[in-house]
């Protein structure tokens, strides 16, 4: 059965009621991403109030060592009881330059790099064994009890790959304990191009893939079915499409449905500054194969028809929100 996971508010003063609320509603995971605050604050308070799968989706790996990781993620793990996942991305290369002021010199590297450097130090904390990691952008040889979190009861946090590229993808599966998909995807591209490149991936890993999980973002739109609600949503969930359609590095999956002209058109517009018309380029068809906009029972027994059979978990964008009561109608519809 699919796991039905949410964004969690990134406001740190209801962060823990509406991860209270979410929960009621029926919720199996709540996430966090890198937006105008702190990714990993939020899970704190969702921690204290409910029982649900807490993870990032995702942290900036780049510009942070993996000892930052590796602390931070223990204490979530702690914190929830073994119900957390360090959900990791790359980001692109004028976000790591120019935001995070950090080096962008092979990405693929890089990621591979951090992710192995961070479940080596889980592995000293947890073994209680000597730290020894050294590779090209960072070495972690240092460590003494003075400075050793605890072994934990649950284990390390499993570390999520965000990845949408057929490389970063099959590092994914022969690296990481899971697999994060961004929802700005569709089925067809998940089956033709993810899913092969995943396994790919799967094939190399030195351990056993029992425990990987697949986690693929969604795009929802949620209305009542009358006429004016169906227009609002159907404006913010093309204006989302729009904004992720702009970036070049997501035109492969526009490619897909031989769409790829679209991708130079959204750019025009956002460097225009024309972020009001990118919606609009957006055919019915396309928006119906891109995104699951409905009466909440509709969308929830479309997204297991659509991605049952594939995900483990399903990572749900709604941009325009969603009430609980919609939520829990969702959610239900999802599993039954």
């Amino acid at each position: 059965m699919v796991l039905i996971d949410v964004l969690l508010s990134s406001d740190l003063e209801s962060s823990g009621s509406y991860a209270s609320d979410l929960s009621d509603a029926g919720v199996d995971g709540l996430f966090t991403y890198e937006g105008k605050s702190d990714v990993f604050f939020p899970l704190v308070r969702a921690g204290e109030v409910t029982d649900c799968m807490l993870y990032t989706n995702v942290a900036i790996a780049i510009p942070r060592s993996p000892m930052h990781l590796a602390y931070q993620a223990w204490d979530l793990q702690r914190l929830s009881k073994g119900r957390f996942a360090l959900g990791l991305g790359s980001q692109i290369r004028p976000h790591i330059e120019n935001r995070y002021g950090s080096i962008w010199e092979s990405p693929l590297g890089q990621m591979e790099e951090i992710i192995l450097a961070t479940k080596a130090i889980f592995s000293s904390w947890q073994d209680q064994a000597p730290l020894n990691f050294s590779g090209k952008w960072t070495r972690h040889t240092l460590s003494s009890p003075m400075l050793t979190p605890e072994p934990l009861p649950f284990g390390p946090p499993p570390v999520w790959l965000a990845a949408l590229g057929p490389k970063m993808t099959a590092l994914a599966g022969t690296v990481a304990d899971g697999l994060l998909v961004h929802p700005f995807t569709s089925q067809t591209h998940l089956e033709s191009h993810t899913l092969p490149n995943l396994h790919a991936g799967l094939a190399k890993r030195s351990g056993s893939d029992d425990n990987f999980v697949t986690t693929i973002g969604a795009i929802v739109g949620i209305h009542d079915g009358t006429e004016e609600s169906i227009r609002r949503t159907d404006a913010v969930v093309r204006g989302l499409l729009g904004f992720y359609g702009s970036t070049p590095a997501y035109r492969p999956v526009l490619e897909t449905h031989g769409w790829g002209d679209l991708q130079p058109e959204l750019r025009r517009l956002t460097k225009e500054g024309h972020w009001d018309q990118l919606g609009s380029v957006f055919s019915a068809e396309q928006v119906e194969i891109l995104s699951t906009v409905g009466q909440a029972e509709r969308v929830g027994v479309e997204l297991k028809a659509r991605f049952g059979g594939i995900a483990d978990r399903l990572a749900l964008s709604i941009p325009q929100g969603i009430s609980m009561t919609d939520l829990s109608i969702l959610v239900e519809a999802v599993k039954n």
